[in-house]
């Protein structure tokens, strides 16, 4: 897996790691190189029947594509596979089709998967788009030969998210040569300027994963440099596209029966999601009382002995609508902090060189906010509603941009955090960027002393700023990013859990590309200060290491941090070794993946030396193309220097999938979480033992992402004492949803 730079898991704040599949598509970011040639799209005199058999008279008319190019591991060598990709279009829809050659086709990785779920060791094959033309944001839609639907965007500035999804079609076939697929992705889906004759931004992809994981482009990708989407193939030919409005209106019903000791409701609700695209470049979006009951519970994570929040991604739909617009250096925008909205609306677009969107949300709260300092973050209960308003300009100068964000939270019963500024991405030469922020902010706190000390009405007001500039090369890469927050910064719906600090982090890599077991080795080393801005030191570390490519797709990295640590009153040493390693070494064994940390270590609660470690672990398991196992697993445990055992902690996660069809599955997922702890060595009371265990089952039909059936079904039991669980909750839910288009 690749990555620009990460300190230690254990000291920043933690964030949830990408996936492996967006890993394959920031690539491996560009040197500099001529522009390839443009790729000339013509309509085609009828629409192709989407069902997987390229036919020859289907296709006729259509531009053919037969140069393509091994970028990884290869350094734009002829590949090893052939690949020819047809493209065309009519009024209504783009049209791709892939003829994919296999010289084993028993050895196609395929399986059958809910949408998204898409791995670097599965074949695929798909394009990125970029229809705006402004070279930096660009739409992926990528399917296996199941016709399984990957949907994402990638940006330049923030990087892969895939979380959105996109109305369009997929359908695959394997062949005795190999497998092929057709794909139709409607105009009204993609966000493109105004204008009779269109450029967009085009590279077309493959992924066949083997004895190694081979990537083929349709387009040379070259080593190093600082973007993907500014250097895509422009795409032409397209004219008098639609610019006709678009709706659509998907109402849902749930029924959901609550169960706990001593009490049992059934409960029924109703809402609306509307999406209103009055042109192509403008989408509106409003939700009325919506629901999240079938999104995914995320993977949990030991807490114990953490010093800040824990980072998880979003995942309800209605906040995934040009998510890239909120993706900045200083995360002020986190809309997890949006948790119970009884409506919502979104009004996202550009013209000409701009982009802009604008969240509106009513929210009942329940959820939590960030209490922040420079030494540790905590969780205050929302026990309140308020109004909340994201909004975000951009202004694009070439391959750069300047932009301003403002973020609103008015607090129902007194109380607001209101935070703007401005940003920007300078963009200097093929191999260098500087990307900077500055933000200010105003709060007044809830008059609520019974959650958080600092609510008691005071007004806060502070800034934060951060400039990072980066470079990369075929062979050397570098980072600095130098960060000013102040003590009285805070960003309500953000996700800033350190404030009070200044703070300098660095790193810099080699990359050799030796032939044999490994196709990349970079050396590298990490260092950071971070200090109170009355210069106490807060954090300071140096992380030499190696990381590697090798066989079975595998990616594994090693690096020894020597740190040096604020705990309460003072500063302690710590030395860690860390490692990680990920591969998909089969059509068993989807992937796998270990990773952790061991050494001395540190009780930050009660500022005492240790010695522990933490030990990750991952697996994807697929018995049968149908059917999928994936394990979680992490375990920690820190001992005392001069005391012996403190503490252990461990989640523990099995999901289990059984895909019907494309379109259809069943999922349980059972999940442990429970710490352990010597109760004598704790200078306050604390409980020996603690945890809970889920269990869930969901039964899905989906025709499309908003057209659904869900059945669902799920427990939570708490520990109680040493080894007893006592049933907490009980919940079983039905919903139906169905989306209207016109």
């Amino acid at each position: 897996m690749w990555r620009l730079a990460l300190s230690p898991a254990a000291e920043r704040p933690r964030a949830a790691a990408p996936t492996l599949f967006g890993v394959c598509l920031l690539l491996i970011a560009f040197p500099v190189m001529s522009q390839p040639s443009e790729i000339r799209i013509q309509q085609l005199p009828s629409a192709p029947v989407i069902d997987g058999n390229v036919s020859p008279e289907e296709w006729k008319g259509a531009t053919r594509i037969d140069r393509w190019y091994e970028f990884r591991p290869g350094d734009n060598i002829e590949p090893k596979v052939r690949t020819v990709a047809y493209l065309g279009y009519d009024p209504r829809f783009l049209y791709i089709a892939f003829v994919n050659d296999d010289p084993n086709p028993k050895a196609i990785r395929a399986p059958y998967a809910d949408r998204d779920n898409i791995s670097d060791g599965i074949d695929f094959a798909g394009v990125i788009l970029n229809p705006s033309d402004d070279r930096k944001t660009g739409v992926e839609f990528f399917s296996t030969p199941r016709g399984v639907q990957f949907d994402a965007i990638n940006s330049d500035a923030s990087g892969e998210d895939a979380a959105p999804d996109y109305y369009w079609h997929a359908a695959g076939r394997i062949t005795p040569e190999g497998w092929t697929l057709e794909m139709r992705i409607p105009f009204s889906s993609l966000r493109y300027s105004a204008g009779r004759e269109q450029t967009w931004g085009i590279v077309l992809m493959r992924n066949y994963s083997r004895d190694r994981r081979y990537q083929i482009a349709s387009m040379p990708v070259p080593r190093g440099a600082n973007c993907l989407i500014c250097r895509l193939t422009p795409l032409t030919g397209l004219h008098d596209l639609p610019s006709s409005s678009h709706v659509i209106v998907a109402p849902y019903t749930t029924v959901t029966q609550n169960t706990a000791p001593g009490s049992s409701n059934i409960d029924s609700q109703a809402g609306a999601d509307v999406k209103w695209t009055p042109n192509a470049h403008v989408a509106v979006d409003g939700t009325i009382n919506p629901d999240f009951s079938q999104v995914e519970s995320d993977v949990a994570a030991i807490t114990a002995n953490e010093r800040f929040a824990v980072f998880f991604p979003e995942k309800r739909p209605f906040f995934l609508e040009g998510k890239d617009l909120f993706g900045t250096p200083i995360q002020a925008v986190y809309t997890r902090d949006i948790n119970s909205p009884r409506w919502g609306g979104r009004v996202t677009g550009t013209t000409g060189s701009t982009a802009y969107t604008m969240l509106v949300a009513d929210d009942r709260g329940g959820g939590a906010v960030i209490i922040s300092d420079p030494n540790h973050s905590s969780l205050a209960a929302e026990d309140f509603a308020s109004k909340n308003l994201i909004g975000r300009v951009r202004h694009d100068i070439g391959t750069s941009f300047a932009s301003f964000l403002v973020t609103d939270r008015e607090i129902s019963g007194g109380g607001h955090n209101r935070v703007f500024g401005p940003d920007m991405l300078w963009r200097i030469g093929p191999n260098d960027n500087i990307q900077a922020q500055f933000l200010h902010s105003d709060s007044v706190t809830p008059r609520r002393p019974d959650l958080a000390s600092e609510w008691d009405g005071r007004k806060l007001s502070s800034h934060a700023g951060q400039l990072d500039w980066r470079h990369s090369s075929e062979k050397v890469d570098g980072f600095l990013s130098l960060i000013d927050r102040g003590n009285d910064f805070r960003a309500d719906l953000g996700f800033v859990p350190q404030v009070g600090t200044r703070e300098a982090f660095g790193m810099g890599g080699y990359t050799f590309h030796p032939t044999g077991f490994f196709s990349r080795v970079r050396p590298n080393v990490e260092a950071d200060y971070t200090g109170q801005r009355d210069g106490a030191l807060v954090y300071r570390f140096v992380a030499p290491g190696i990381e590697a490519d090798g066989p079975w797709a595998s990616t594994s990295s090693l690096n020894c941090s020597f740190d040096r640590i604020r705990a309460g009153n003072q500063t302690l040493a710590r030395t860690q070794l860390h490692w990680a390693f990920s591969a998909s070494p089969s059509r068993l064994f989807q992937s796998i993946s270990l990773s952790g940390q061991f050494g001395s270590d540190i009780d930050f609660e009660n500022s005492r030396r240790g010695r522990g470690g933490t030990i990750q672990s991952q697996a994807q398991v697929r018995p049968t193309d149908h059917l999928e196992l994936a394990f979680n697993n992490e375990f920690r445990r820190l001992d005392l220097r001069d005391g012996g055992w403190l503490f252990t902690a461990r989640v523990e996660r099995l999901k289990a999938t059984y895909n019907f069809s494309a379109h259809s599955f069943l999922r349980l997922i059972g999940q442990h979480v429970r710490t352990d702890r010597n109760v004598s060595l704790y200078p306050d009371a604390v409980d020996a033992h603690d945890g809970s265990r889920t269990l869930s089952a969901l039964y899905a039909y989906k025709l499309n992402w908003q057209t659904v059936l869900y059945l669902g079904y799920g427990t939570l039991d708490d520990l109680i004492g040493r080894s007893g669980y006592a049933r907490a909750a009980r919940q079983a839910f039905v919903k139906v949803s169905y989306a209207w288009q016109r």
